[in-house]
């Protein structure tokens, strides 16, 4: 495993899935989010693309194997979601959601 092109990889699944958390869920916190749906749209461009450079990296960083880039991008965008939701909404993580990501 490269370990440089690991770190790459997860740091822009990290940058993605915090952009794409303020992109998807802005208009609950800011009235400018929810007036300017088109222009948040237009953000999951750079997005996209911040998410196919991570999963080059990873993919290359496991020897070209796809799944390991895959448990690793859905691992850092639960712990993101968890966290902002609790820091943004006060939701914390209830036994049915526990649960839930459990299975």
């Amino acid at each position: 495993m490269n370990l440089k092109l690991f770190i790459y990889g997860a740091l822009l699944f990290l940058a993605a899935h915090i952009i794409v958390f303020f992109q998807l869920n802005g208009q609950f916190l800011w009235k400018f989010f929810k007036d300017n749906s088109f222009f948040l749209a237009l953000i999951g461009i750079p997005i996209s693309y911040l998410y196919i450079i991570a999963t080059r990296f990873t993919v290359e960083s496991f020897g070209g194997l796809l799944w390991p880039p895959r448990f690793v991008g859905f691992g850092i965008g639960i712990v993101i979601y968890a966290l902002f939701v609790g820091i943004f909404f006060k939701e914390g993580i209830t036994l049915k959601t526990f649960v839930s990501l459990l299975l």
